[in-house]
């Protein structure tokens, strides 16, 4: 089969979009795609369920009561084997027992 050059022109483009709607799709997925950490010992440990508009930073300083915020969001990313601050709505959070607004 003999193409015009303009039909390899058209092949290639073709064929660049398909990709590249392919790969845009793949994108896609992935960042919907839901991750769980699952940690060992939770057992007992009180919980939050994240909302929309909800950041560690925030949950920590309500919990904490006065407290430096900053402390409890690393206890609680440790606690919940996360590797940054980033938290999803309807995911839940574990928090430590001793925390001010716990007792």
């Amino acid at each position: 089969m003999r193409l015009t050059r303009r039909g390899r022109v058209v092949l290639v483009v073709v064929v660049a979009l398909l990709s590249l709607g392919g790969f845009w799709l793949g994108t896609r997925a992935a960042g919907h795609a839901e991750v769980r950490v699952v940690v060992a010992g939770h057992a007992g440990l009180p919980w939050v369920e994240v909302h929309k508009g909800d950041t560690l930073w925030e949950i920590a300083d309500a919990l904490s009561e006065g407290d430096d915020p900053g402390v409890l969001v690393e206890e609680i990313k440790r606690l919940n084997g996360l590797s940054d601050s980033l938290i999803r709505p309807g995911a839940r959070i574990y928090v430590p027992k001793d925390t001010a607004a716990l007792r």
